[in-house]
């Protein structure tokens, strides 16, 4: 059985989007404000799939291990 990774960090989104890792440092933010997530908590590959549109399956592949 293959694990896969179940947050989601700055780096995984500038891969995905293109944009700097400040911005997904902001973007996660976005994120935890939306859901009342406290800063110390993660953001999981369905919240961000969720918040941003984008199939989790999809964000998946743009993982690294």
């Amino acid at each position: 059985m293959i694990l896969k990774r179940t947050v989601i960090y700055p780096k995984d989104i500038q891969r995905i989007t293109g944009k700097s890792e400040r911005t997904g440092r902001r973007l996660l933010e976005k994120i935890r404000e939306r859901r009342g997530k406290e800063k110390h908590q993660m953001i999981t590959v369905s919240e961000f799939a969720d918040y941003t549109g984008i199939d989790a399956e999809t964000v998946q592949e743009y993982l690294t291990d």
